[in-house]
């Protein structure tokens, strides 16, 4: 089966039909093996009669000043491929205008957008201003022009799950969420559409990622979550080409550090590309 490439709303509406349920995966291209999880997924809760549609768009107003909005890559053809091999039925590549009624990405500062909150102010929040806005603000759009029954993401980009989590319940949008586990690479590495920006070098360095991970959520199961920060960062420091971000350990919402289920979150630069992690742990110990 081949998936077919939309470019408006219209010819989206058209190419759906009556399909029902509809699933939706929300990309911004560049596709790996990870997105073709999702479709797996989508594909798998929708059976063969639904509708799988993935979206295709690199998001301009959740870019920052300092990222490099214009250097994304843009990997159409290979997309389209890769969604018509998961599963998918409908690949949605709109323009920038059709999403946001202008080409002109200085013009988008006047636009409508969606607020966060204070979970927005935290971790990638605090280390990319606006990021989570613009984020926000597209999925909204998404949700509205594909009208689906179900919209998978996934956990790789996990605070990014936990605000589209809140938002949908918020917003009363009539749609349920599902996150989908990271999918990594056999050393651990999880995939990224970033890392294709690392070097030889940087790409053996950074194992240590997940590595970390591994060790501050055994940590925190026997000592609480601060140990468990300390133990992942000793990770790290092995490895000065590092420039880690934040490590953090919290509750599976993204709250305060108590016993119970939990979070270790990782965020880092290597050389030009910045990779972010997590991986779910228990806190005992004092928290």
């Amino acid at each position: 089966m081949s998936a077919q490439l939309v470019s408006n709303h219209a010819e989206l509406t058209a190419a759906r039909g009556d399909m029902r349920p509809v699933a939706v995966v929300m990309t911004m291209g560049a596709l790996h093996e990870g997105h073709a999880e999702l479709i797996h997924a989508a594909r798998q809760e929708v059976g063969r009669a639904g509708c799988v549609i993935v979206t295709d768009f690199v998001n301009p107003t959740q870019f920052g000043e300092a990222e490099d909005f214009a250097r994304y890559p843009r990997t159409l053809d290979h997309d389209l491929g890769l969604a018509s091999i998961a599963g998918a039925d409908l690949l949605y590549a709109p323009a920038v205008e059709e999403l946001y009624g202008t080409a002109d990405l200085q013009g988008l500062d006047g636009q409508v957008m969606v607020d966060p909150g204070s979970l927005g102010s935290i971790l990638e929040g605090k280390s990319r201003p606006g990021h989570f806005q613009g984020m926000l603000t597209v999925v909204a759009k998404f949700l509205h022009l594909t009208s689906p029954d179900v919209a998978f993401f996934g956990e790789k980009d996990y605070q990014q799950l936990a605000l589209i989590t809140a938002m949908v319940r918020s917003l009363c949008f009539p749609v349920r969420v599902v996150g989908v586990p990271t999918v990594r690479e056999e050393d651990g590495l999880a995939l990224s559409s970033r890392n294709r920006f690392l070097t030889k070098q940087e790409r053996s360095i950074a194992v240590a990622l997940p590595r970390a991970l591994a060790v501050a959520a055994e940590v925190a199961a026997l000592d609480g979550a601060r140990a468990a920060e300390r133990a992942g960062r000793a990770v790290l420091a092995d490895h000065p080409e590092i420039d880690l971000d934040y490590l953090v350990v919290t509750s599976a919402e993204l709250g305060a550090a108590t016993v119970g289920p939990g979070r270790v979150l990782v965020a880092a630069r290597l050389g030009s590309v910045r990779l972010i992690d997590n991986m779910p742990c228990i806190i005992g110990g004092s928290g």
